[in-house]
């Protein structure tokens, strides 16, 4: 239950009393700012409480943004401010000042406890989250003018309408913006008004996935096109989840793990569906299944590491992103440019309409392709930011861009010993000797038969590579593409060294372990987004790190049988899968994980 303090003189006819205990507030009244104080006192202090002004006059969603959002501990609008749990401490201290100062009203023009409470925060140095409003209306009027004017312009602006307006993400995908959300919006305010959930929706939407994988195992026609169907009914359900999360303010820790995490799980299992039904009609795609998702995965971990690595970069200029500025002043190529690098909205239209009408393999081509020159387009961009700008990366960009290398007890002692050369080595050194080891480990377990001792050598340098490549902080302009360069190095030697094999069920085996081993590396960046950090420690040990797992693959692929290797493929899998899943579960069901709803990709 949540509390609001009522202070400053009633106001006939208000309906203050009845927004508040709308939104869930218990609602007292203080008679002045000594009983405020004692009031926020008897407050329990795991509850969520609110100082609001008697005279305010707004609409309900300007006050819902400003006292129900449970991503800020402190949090205000005009007239109102609120703190949970984590910010009592701070509006206690607020609160008492002003009594004891006897309220001068300071700097505002209304003499508004709430108001002056905010600003004694802000002198704290507090971090007080204030909404964006727009064209809503939040004030307390001085004189009763004021109030008729202010009620007016409460009147002439619909906050319902603004309120699922803003439910729909400001940036998202063509195939999204003009083919989901004009309807997905209303399906997030049904779901609101009848007290779903977006973990519900986002549950349903994984369901529903998951039937059209199985729709796709089937292996017939109308088996394909009922697959096609429910993906783009799973994809709508995706989009009505964080509309409904924004629409009613439901954002919580356990909506933000199955957020960020099962978009993946839906169209990676997907793949895995249109596999076992091409295997069905006799054509074998798995190889096809686990490159769609080495490359999906890689994309993201692009994106993840470029963004992290320029988070909080002094200086973030370049001719390059001016460009992109002015290109998307042009109408059109905003629409065109989110559309090459084919969002998941785009994506999972593509893949729907092609399952339904062609065949798996002509699927996993046309995905392949198309987010072969996704890649590079985002890639080629991106590195040409990198080098045009002038930025001045930051301690915590380094330590984001290491946790995401996923370097394992192996690099990382490698890297300690190296540590003083390293510091010697040209700004373009890194990312090159990362690219070099990888491309030497993959381009050997291509080439060479199965059952060859050389992937063990080429894994063995790579281990080397990596933890030179990590020895120094990753400040460089091109160091973020690192953590890429090593997860396209350690799945696609599974891929190679899998496909070489020749065995029915090592693909699946090999699609089972870099599943699971993208999960931890999903969950990684997910965690850094939260300001959680990485994953503890010993988890990653444990897994070995990319250049562990990666030498331990080429050891079972050179001393094991093609049937043997199948079988230590799928206890690997098995075995990292369970111990980050448990850890992965552990952490965003705990109170310590961030309350956040990720956007994610962009949709």
């Amino acid at each position: 239950m949540s509390t609001a303090i009522l202070t400053g003189q009633p106001v006939p006819g208000s309906s203050i009393e009845g927004d508040l205990r709308s939104l869930g507030f218990e609602v007292r009244t203080a008679a002045d700012a000594a009983d405020a104080e004692t009031l926020l006192a008897q407050v329990p202090g795991d509850q969520r409480v609110a100082v609001v002004d008697a005279r305010f006059v707004g609409h309900l969603h300007a006050l819902r943004l400003g006292l129900t959002d449970p991503r800020f501990p402190l949090a205000a609008v005009p007239g109102a401010v609120t703190a949970q749990p984590a910010g009592r401490q701070a509006l206690t201290r607020a609160m008492a000042r002003e009594n004891s100062a006897g309220g001068t009203g300071g700097a505002v023009v209304v003499d508004s406890l709430a108001d002056r409470v905010v600003t004694a925060l802000d002198a704290d140095g507090a971090d007080v989250h204030r909404p964006e409003l727009g064209s809503l209306v939040a004030t307390v009027p001085g004189d009763p003018q004021a109030r008729n004017e202010a009620r007016q312009a409460v009147a002439s602006v619909d906050d319902e309408a603004i309120r699922l307006k803003s439910a729909v993400k400001s940036r998202d995908g063509f195939f999204t913006t003009f083919f989901i959300s004009p309807y997905s919006r209303y399906i997030a305010r049904w779901c609101a008004r009848r007290g779903l959930t977006p973990n519900q929706v986002t549950t349903a939407s994984l369901i529903t996935a998951l039937i059209a994988a199985a729709c796709a195992a089937t292996g017939t026609r109308g088996g394909f096109v009922a697959a096609g169907v429910l993906l783009i009914a799973s994809f709508v359900l995706d989009c009505t989840d964080g509309q409904l999360a924004r629409y009613s303010l439901q954002y919580s820790t356990l909506g933000a793990w199955l957020d960020a995490t099962f978009d993946r799980a839906k169209e990676y299992a997907y793949y895995a569906g249109l596999a076992l039904g091409a295997a069905r009609g006799g054509d074998d795609v798995w190889a096809l299944a686990l490159g769609a998702m080495v490359l999906q995965t890689c994309r993201h971990v692009v994106d993840f590491s470029f963004n992290e690595a320029n988070h909080d970069a002094t200086a973030n200029t370049s001719p390059t992103a001016a460009l992109s500025d002015k290109l998307d002043s042009v109408g059109w190529t905003v629409w065109v440019r989110r559309m090459i690098v084919l969002p998941i909205g785009e994506r999972w239209a593509m893949i729907a309409v092609l399952t339904a009408v062609t065949t798996p393999r002509i699927t996993f081509y046309a995905l392949l392709v198309g987010c072969a020159f996704a890649a590079a387009y985002t890639t080629a961009g991106r590195v040409l930011r990198s080098l045009t700008r002038k930025a001045r990366r930051t301690d915590r960009a380094a330590t984001a861009l290491a946790d995401l290398a996923d370097s394992g007890a192996l690099a990382q002692g490698i890297a300690k010993a190296f540590e003083k050369p390293a510091r010697r080595l040209p700004g373009f050194a890194v990312p090159a000797i990362a690219l070099l080891g990888g491309a030497a480990v993959v381009a050997t377990a291509v080439f060479t038969d199965p059952g060859s001792p050389w992937p063990v050598v080429a894994a063995a340098g790579y281990a080397l590579t990596s933890g030179l490549a990590v020895a120094r902080p990753l400040k460089g302009a091109l160091d973020w593409l690192v953590p890429p360069f090593f997860r396209a190095a350690e799945y696609g030697t599974v891929l190679a060294l899998a496909a070489g094999a020749g065995v029915n069920g090592v693909l699946p085996a090999a699609f089972g372990l870099v599943a699971a081993v993208a999960y931890h590396h999903y969950d990684t960046v997910y965690r850094i987004r939260g300001n959680a950090g990485a994953p503890p420690v010993w988890l990653t040990r444990t897994i070995g790190g990319h250049e562990g797992r990666t030498l331990l693959v080429t050891v079972l692929a050179a001393l094991l049988t093609a049937a043997q290797f199948k079988v230590a493929l799928t206890a690997l899998a098995v075995a990292v899968a369970l111990l980050v899943l448990v850890e992965s579960i552990r952490f965003w069901v705990s109170a310590g994980a961030p309350a956040v709803h990720d956007e994610g990709e962009p949709a």
